[in-house]
């Protein structure tokens, strides 16, 4: 972890954030106190609404049923 004085860190600031792209940490100071962290943002997952699709989405009646001949003949591989 880094520290540096506000004023560095005014002139630097391009460098800082490289070093936290990197995953470094950087900590600015005041008079030698630190006052702030910089650190690399890690984005947010959206959250998932359960639901949104209801009623978009329409299964068919015969979808479990058993596939005839006309369908799996063309899928058997060929001897």
């Amino acid at each position: 972890m880094n520290q540096i004085n506000v004023q560095e860190a005014k002139t630097q600031l391009s460098r800082l954030l490289s070093l936290v792209e990197a995953g470094e940490e950087v900590v600015i100071a005041r008079y030698g106190k630190p006052v702030a962290k910089l650190v690399r943002v890690t984005p947010s997952k959206p959250q998932r609404r359960p639901g949104t699709w209801r009623g978009l989405i329409k299964i068919a009646d015969d979808f479990n049923d058993e596939l005839d001949e006309a369908w799996l003949s063309p899928l058997e591989p060929e001897s």
